[in-house]
Formats: structure tokens, sequence, C-alpha cells
């Protein structure tokens, strides 16, 4: 068992909680993008011993943050949003200058890599142009149509949460699901968690090997398509001028200082 996974995946955890930041783009950050998307896909094969060691402790840790961490995101999010968002924004610009290492891109990248690099950067940077809304939590028991869209939610924000740049909460949020969501895990309400844990298992495992394949048979390009979607989703996080400047660039460089510090550590 590779302990120090349940730290990683306490980081990723933390992350996935926060609408505009992807869990993909923190296990970039640590180092273990690769080896997530591979331990995930090879799960269920023959070798399924190798990977089992890996995959538990990051899991264990993303269940403890998320668990621990969803009232203490929405309190954060209800009494200092920008000066969290802007410590994301922090991390997450952060992560590029490590993942433009990681892909070599000097050597590695031509016009048609450039190309892929600025249409998923746009296409991520797009989704702050959506209206979210803020729809309410569900109470009460769920119908047939609500649980069968808390499964495919799931589903869908298990494929956004190992593409770094593109956030599985912000997509629950773009559904109208996430404050249900939110409100399953911080209230410990086992049918809907169980609901929306089977949607991400079956996503993660169709998505990580299809995200295989394209790291294998297609690197520098699918590099390209991580790094756009990593600075894409520097504009959906982007909460506006901040209000208390003094707070927000605390928080932004203590972003910045955590994202160099991880980088230092994991490479």
């Amino acid at each position: 068992m590779e302990w120090r996974n349940i730290y990683r995946g306490m980081l990723m955890g933390a992350s996935d909680v926060v609408p505009g930041v992807s869990g993909g783009t923190i296990a970039v950050l640590l180092g273990i993008y690769d080896r997530l998307i591979e331990a995930i896909s090879g799960v269920f094969s023959r070798e399924w011993k190798k990977y089992i060691g890996f995959l538990i402790p990051l899991g264990l840790g993303v269940g403890i943050s998320i668990v621990s961490l969803s009232k203490l995101i929405e309190y954060l999010f209800e009494h200092h949003e920008q000066a969290t968002l802007y410590f994301f924004l922090g991390l997450i610009i952060g992560v590029i200058p490590f993942l433009l290492h990681q892909a070599n891109y000097k050597e590695n990248f031509k016009g048609s890599h450039m190309v892929f690099l600025f249409v998923f950067a746009a296409l991520v940077a797009s989704m702050a142009f959506l209206e979210t809304g803020e729809p309410e939590a569900w109470e009460g028991s769920l119908s047939t149509g609500q649980m069968i869209a808390l499964f495919f939610s799931g589903w869908m924000a298990s494929m956004a949460m190992i593409l770094p740049g593109i956030s599985g909460s912000f997509l629950l949020l773009l559904v109208g699901v996430y404050e249900t969501a939110i409100q399953a895990v911080s209230q410990l309400q086992i049918g809907r968690i169980a609901l929306i844990g089977a949607g991400v298992a079956v996503g993660l495992l169709i998505s990580s090997k299809a995200i295989r394949y394209l790291f294998k048979r297609f690197p520098s390009h699918t590099y390209a398509t991580v790094i756009g979607l990593v600075i894409g989703s520097v504009f959906v996080v982007f909460p506006g001028f901040p209000g208390d400047l003094i707070l927000c660039l605390i928080t932004f460089i203590g972003g910045l200082l955590v994202a160099y510090l991880l980088g230092k550590v994991e490479y």
C-alpha cells in the first residue's frame, strides 16, 4: 500500500468539492496523473493487485477529504468566496509550468499541438459564461427520475474529475444537483451518496480507459489538450476583481506557493 497517497487523495478530494477546480488538475500537480489513469483502467484486469495498493489509500484520502471538508468548503464559500477562489486560482496557475515541463513542450509541441491547446482552453473558458443559477437541494424522498438523474450526474462528474481543467462539481452545478450532492455528503445521506457513487465508479472506469489509450497513442496531442483544459479553467475559476484586495492577494500567492512546494516535493 502506498500510504503516501492518503494525503494526495485528500488534496484531490478537497478540490473535487469546489466548482471550477478539477481533481485531475491536482493529480497532475502531484505527479500521479498518468499512474491514476493507468490504475483505474487496470483495476479489473488480471494485474489488478498491483493497482489496488495505489488506489485504496488514494480513495481513502478522497473520501476523508470530501466528508470532512464539505462543511468547511460551504463555510468558506459563504463567508470568503472570493478569497477562496483566488487561492484555487493561484493553485491552478502554479500547475501550468509543471505540465509544460512534463510534456517537454519545447521539443514536442508543433503547430497542431498549439491548435489543440488553444481550442480546448477556449472550450473550457466558455463555461465561465454559462448561467448556472442556484437551485435548491432536493428535499424528502426522491422520485425515480431524480434517482436516475443522480446516478448519471455522478457518471458525468466522474469523467470531468479525471480531466484536468474540467471540474466535476462545476458540471453538477450546471445540471442543478450540486446543492443536493453537497447536502447528501455533509448530512451523510447514504442512499443519495450511493447513487452518486455508483455513477462515479462506472464513469471513472469507462473514461479512464479512453484517456489511457489517448496518452499511449497520441501523447503530445493529449498533453496539449490537458494543458489547454487547465488554462481554460483559470477563466472559469476567476471570481472577478477582488473586493478585499489584500486578502485575495495573500490567498492567491498562497495558492502559487502551495503549487510550487507540492511540485518540488512530488517531482
